[in-house]
This record gives structure tokens, C-alpha cells and sequence, in this order.
């Protein structure tokens, strides 16, 4: 439990206050994920930056008992040993940070790597090994080599177990000593600050309802309820009630007013209009479905909650309630479960066919239908489990396919170009642009599109064209193959769990399910053929 304990406080010390608006300079009009990602990177960075000062300079007023005596002259003549060297690297403020959990995490083995570069060969070295045993560390694994850069040194990895209170205090002092160059801890047993935190369960996304506000209505003079007391105050109430669901809960009930669902009324009674002629034939499909079931009709606006019981029948989508637009990785990283977090505010009166800002109406009208969708909800969840542990860079990347598909995408029917993006099919202005011979029209290709400047002032300029939602997942799903994350996942329907791929026993559990399907679909097509099934 120390170790849980432990890897939740490293997540939340490295997670950053995710919270921005136009007064940290921030001023996008529109939903942006791409831009988004490309914040939230330069924000991780200055925080994190802060963090690591501050646990550097209380490592320096603190007191070490260094077995290694240190030389000061040698020290100073050398040159070699900067200020930041006799403070804490990133990896011992994580060992510090779970140390502070209390006695037993003090007390706790931790495993760890440590690689030392020995001025003195040899020497230095049995000099380590001793400062090891007298903090009562065990020495799993050794091995030296000549070093890259200086061959009258050694570099040495170093295996230990100890106690972590005794590992930060062997650390603090074989960095005071004049015989090594330098000393770096390489942690395990998830005690690295490198090794990426993301969800596992659908119950961790807990964790991951981060907002970005900008162009909130408290905030921004051009938003259209800025000046509307009730409308910022009815935001606030429905906000709060999103705050406080966790995984497990129902979703809340909202009692929509007269004037919101006359808003949507407004909205959806358009989009009935222009959907048999610009909408592509799966988002057509489902939306009767819709209607038929009672969900759609244009006198109310729709519960989160049925909604989300429809998805669930039709492809194991559900539906958790968002207090706003959410961060760039927490938003991908719901997809992996199949989870869509959703808005339940609704848009102002005064601007009811168009929203900078995700409302209700955009996520029920424009991406609920295609999230039924058997083939749409698969490219939406492998989008989801490839953000995953990924880097900021490739966030960004996917950010920008998301905007590009899932938000504008436009895709060939029997030769003619539908929309299926739910940014186009909640918003007929831009709908009507993207389908005139206005904008420039691209196929798309992931490698391509994911580097592609957009426009989020103004209707885009450029729109990327799917020959056929199979089309463009086979095309996501290689370029994904080449991103640079160093493991693969899966997401277990069985256990409602992701699962990295990273051990002999999870490929031979996987093959051994991948065969029983395959079983499956071979007796299936060799029934077919029989005469009786005729």
C-alpha cells in the first residue's frame, strides 16, 4: 500500500495545476486540442522545473553523514561538481517524495540502479562498495567498462537493494565525493518520475478531469453569457456536479430550463434539416435510431444517462460527465476505455448555432451518433490507447488528427464527400463551408495531417478527405506502429483494464485468446459452407 501510496503522491507532485485561462495567456476562441497539448507541454515544464528547484535547495540545508571523505580542495580544482550536483536530480526527488510518506515508506527496500563514473578506477570503487555496506545496502549487480570519454575512468552500473531512507542518504553522499564525476540513480518498482503515468482502469480516470478554461464565461468579455449572472451561475452549478461524480456513479440527472431546450430545439431542428443530404450515411443511420428510440426529438435536450445506456448496447461506449473542455491527454486517454467524457451545460441563447466551447449540443448532436457506430467507435478507442504513455511531441500529433477527423472530417460516399465530424455536423455554418468548393480538400494520410497547421478563428481552410472509415484506420493504425513509445498496450474487455504488452506471459495469454477467436471464425465460415445452411 506504501508503494501506492507513494506512486500516486509522485503523480500528483508532477502533475501540473491544469487550469489555465486568457490571463495566463491564453486566449484561443475556439476547442483547440492541438493547442491545448501545446500549452499544457510548455506548463509541465515550468512546473516541473519549479518543483525540482525546491526540493534541490531543501536537499542542500539538510545534513549528510557521508561514509566517502570528502576532499574540498580536489573538489573545488576540479571543476567537475556543480551547485546542482550536491542537491537531488528528478529521480531523488521522487525518492524523496515517497520517503515523506511516512515510517514504513522510510523503511521500505527499494531496488535501484545506480551509474557512477570513478575518477580513480579501481579505487573509487571499493570505496563505494564500502560506503554501500555500511548503509546496510545489498549489491545485486556489478559490472564496469572503460569510460566513453575518458579511458583513465570507469563507468560502473550498480545494482542495490536498501532501505530507501538509506538509499537518498548513500546517494547525497557519493555525490559530495571527489573521486566520482558524477552519480546517477536510475529508480524501478515504478519509483521513476520517467516512467509515464496513465490510466490502467476506467476507475483512474478519476485522476483525469483537468480543465483548460479558456473562453469561459467568468473570464472572457467576448464570451456571450459574460455578462449573464444566470447563465454564469447555472454554468457554475452544473460544473460542480461534474466535479463530484466518480467512476461507479450514476450520471446526475440535469433539469433543463424552457430557454435551453429551446436552444437545442433550435439546433437540432437545423441539423434534421441538413443531415440527409451532408451527413455520411453511419451518422444517418444512427441518428434514426435515435429518434425512434425517443432519445432525439426536438422538445428536450437528452440525459446523459440514456445516452449513454444506447452506446453501451450498440458498441460499449459510455458517457462521464465533464465539468469543461478537458485537457488534451486526459480527454484521448477516456477513449482508450471507451469512455467519452462529456459536457452537460448548454450553449448560450443568444449564440445557438455556434459554440467555441464544447456545450451539450455539440457532444449529443455531433459525436453521440458516430460513437454508435461499430466502425467509428473503433478508430475513436484506438486513437485513445495510442496517447497513452505517450510523449508531449506525439501528443500533439494526435491532437491534431483528432481535430481533424473526428472533429472535421469528411469522408467519400459512392464518390461524393460527406461530413462525419461532429464540429461540422453541430455547426451548419462551417458544415455548409467545408462541403463548397471554398476550402482545399486533401486524402488523408496520418503522417501528413498530424503536422498540419488548422485554423480554430475561423472556418478551416483545409479539410482531409477518408476514402471510407476502413481506409482510415488501416492508415492510422500504421503510422501509430512507428510513434516512438517504447511498449505496446491493449485494452482487456474482460477486466475493463489496459494491459502493456510487455512480458512473455501477456503474449502467450494473448495468443492464446487470438486463437480461440480465430478457432471461432473458422468453424463459423466452415458451417456457412455446409448445404443445410443454405
Amino acid at each position: 500500500m506504501a508503494a501506492v501510496a507513494a506512486a500516486q503522491k509522485n503523480r500528483e507532485m508532477f502533475a501540473i495545476k491544469k487550469s489555465y485561462s486568457i490571463e495566463n495567456g491564453y486566449p484561443a476562441r475556439r476547442r483547440s486540442l492541438v493547442d491545448d497539448a501545446r500549452f499544457e507541454t510548455l506548463v509541465v515544464k515550468q512546473t516541473k522545473q519549479t518543483v525540482l528547484d525546491e526540493a534541490r535547495l531543501r536537499a542542500n540545508d539538510s545534513s549528510v553523514d557521508p561514509e566517502i571523505e570528502i576532499d574540498e580542495t580536489s573538489t573545488q580544482k576540479s571543476g567537475e561538481i556543480s551547485e546542482q550536483d550536491t542537491g537531488l536530480t528528478e529521480e531523488e526527488v521522487v525518492l524523496s517524495n515517497a520517503i515523506a510518506e511516512g515510517p514504513e515508506a522510510e523503511k521500505a527496500l527499494q531496488r535501484a540502479a545506480l551509474i557512477l563514473r570513478l575518477r580513480e578506477g579501481m579505487n573509487s570503487l571499493s570505496r563505494v562498495l564500502k560506503s554501500i555496506e555500511k548503509y546496510q545496502g545489498l549489491v545485486c549487480h556489478l559490472e564496469t567498462r572503460p569510460s566513453q570519454n575518458d579511458n583513465n575512468q570507469l563507468d560502473a552500473l550498480i545494482k542495490v537493494e536498501m532501505t530507501r531512507i538509506t538509499l537518498l542518504q548513500l546517494i547525497k553522499s557519493l555525490r559530495q565525493s571527489s573521486s566520482l564525476e558524477h552519480v546517477t540513480l536510475i529508480g524501478e518498482d515504478n519509483i521513476s518520475a520517467k516512467n509515464p503515468w496513465f490510466p490502467r482502469h476506467a476507475s483512474d480516470l478519476d485522476n483525469c478531469n483537468h480543465l483548460m478554461t479558456k473562453y469561459e464565461p467568468d473570464l472572457d468579455m467576448n464570451h456571450p453569457g459574460f455578462a449573464d449572472k444566470e447563465y454564469r451561475a447555472r454554468r457554475k452549478e452544473i460544473a460542480e456536479i461534474a466535479f463530484a461524480y466518480k467512476y461507479g456513479d450514476a450520471i446526475p440527472f440535469i433539469e433543463y430550463t424552457e430557454t435551453e431546450n429551446k436552444t437545442w430545439g433550435a439546433v437540432f431542428n437545423t441539423v434534421l434539416d441538413l443531415m440527409p443530404k451532408h451527413a455520411c450515411a453511419e451518422y444517418c443511420r444512427v441518428f434514426k435510431l435515435l429518434q425512434e428510440e425517443g432519445i432525439f426529438t426536438a422538445d428536450h435536450i437528452p440525459q446523459l444517462e440514456e445516452m449513454s445506456n444506447f452506446l453501451k448496447r450498440h458498441t460499449g461506449f459510455s458517457l462521464r460527465p465533464a465539468a469543461g473542455l478537458l485537457t488534451a491527454r486526459d480527454f484521448l486517454a477516456s477513449l482508450a476505455f471507451r469512455i467519452f467524457q462529456s459536457t452537460q451545460y448548454v450553449r448560450h441563447k443568444n449564440t445557438p448555432y455556434h459554440t467555441p466551447e464544447p456545450d451539450c449540443i455539440h457532444e449529443l448532436l455531433g459525436h453521440m451518433p458516430l460513437l454508435a457506430d461499430p466502425s467509428f467507435a473503433q478508430f475513436s478507442q484506438e486513437i485513445g490507447l495510442a496517447s497513452l504513455g505517450a510523449s508531449d511531441s506525439e501528443i500533439e500529433k494526435l491532437s491534431t488528427v483528432y481535430w481533424f477527423t473526428v472533429e472535421f472530417g469528411l469522408c467519400k460516399e459512392s464518390g461524393v464527400v460527406k461530413a462525419y465530424g461532429a464540429g461540422l455536423l453541430s455547426a451548419y455554418g462551417e458544415l455548409l463551408h467545408a462541403l463548397s468548393d471554398k476550402p482545399e480538400l486533401r486524402p488523408f494520410e496520418p503522417a501528413v495531417t498530424a503536422i498540419q497547421p488548422y485554423q480554430d478563428q475561423e472556418y478551416q481552410p483545409i479539410y482531409y478527405v477518408a476514402e471510407s472509415f476502413d481506409d482510415m484506420k488501416d492508415k492510422f493504425r500504421r503510422w501509430v506502429s512507428a510513434m516512438s513509445r517504447p511498449f505496446e498496450v491493449r485494452f482487456n474487455p474482460h477486466t475493463g483494464r489496459v494491459e502493456v504488452l510487455d512480458s512473455v506471459e501477456k503474449l502467450e495469454s494473448l495468443v492464446h485468446q487470438l486463437n480461440t477467436e480465430v478457432l471461432h471464425l473458422s468453424n463459423a465460415i466452415n458451417k456457412m459452407k455446409l448445404p443445410s445452411y443454405q
